[in-house]
């Protein structure tokens, strides 16, 4: 099989993966925890897996690849930093609005705030996405960044990109673990316990699974030299910002 199709077959697993993390985690909070609202009570809650999953992990991930494909090789790739940027942005808002439905809900249940596992790792990957995402912005994007600059943070941003990625899939790992534990206690809620693997268990567990496998996609994908985009233009071209006008 050449390396392309190769390439599209798993392009296409990633795209089915994330779409359908998408699904069952809104599936999820429709069926067991009631559906969703922005009101302070635990239906508002429920847009917190929902916008975190869809904006940290499946968003993060299809913007991670999108230098990736190979049709995209031979055109400009001012426009696919454009996309790539874009994704990125779409994902930062998603995280943020995530964020305040968990820390809405829990002031108006006077729930303490970021004393689990889940909270420490979700805060830190959303303040490392943040602090990525606008010194990618300010090097990448915008025509000011001296090109020694570009060329000292790309590898950096790269690695960091990485890092945040997994974080963001540990995250929400132990999100989905936590609200479990917390939602399926037995005889105190009419629900049967966790241990007991009913079938909202079973459901948010092949949820979990599903975003580990989006995610090893997304690295196989990240990973293959034979996938890395060729540069075909010269160094200073490569490095252009979007934003600076050609001479």
């Amino acid at each position: 099989m050449m390396p392309s199709q190769l390439f599209y077959l798993s392009y296409l697993l990633c795209l089915c993966l994330g779409i359908l993390s998408v699904v069952f985690v809104s599936y999820w909070n429709y069926k067991w925890r009631g559906g969703f609202a922005w009101d302070g009570s635990a239906m508002q809650f429920n847009w917190h897996p929902v916008l975190m999953v869809t904006g940290l992990v499946v968003l993060y991930g299809n913007a991670a690849v999108v230098y990736r494909v190979p049709l995209t090789w031979r055109q400009s790739k001012q426009p696919w930093k454009l996309l790539h940027a874009g994704l990125l942005f779409l994902a930062f808002v998603l995280s943020v609005l995530g964020l305040c439905a968990v820390f809405d809900y829990h002031n108006a249940g006077s729930t303490p705030n970021l004393y689990s596992l889940h909270s420490w790792l979700g805060i830190c990957t959303t303040a490392l996405f943040t602090a990525q995402w606008v010194l990618g912005l300010a090097a990448f994007l915008l025509p000011w960044s001296p090109l020694a600059f570009r060329k000292l943070l790309k590898p950096i941003h790269v690695w960091m990109g990485s890092v945040i990625f997994f974080l963001a899939i540990a995250s929400c790992i132990s999100g989905i673990n936590e609200k479990l534990f917390f939602a399926l206690k037995g005889n105190t809620n009419q629900t049967q316990p966790y241990s007991k693997l009913p079938p909202e268990a079973v459901f948010a567990n092949s949820l979990g699974i599903m975003i580990v496998a989006f995610g090893l996609v997304v690295y196989k994908i990240l990973s293959n030299p034979d996938w890395q985009r060729p540069d075909l233009v010269s160094e200073v071209d490569s490095f252009r910002p979007l934003l600076q006008e050609e001479s």
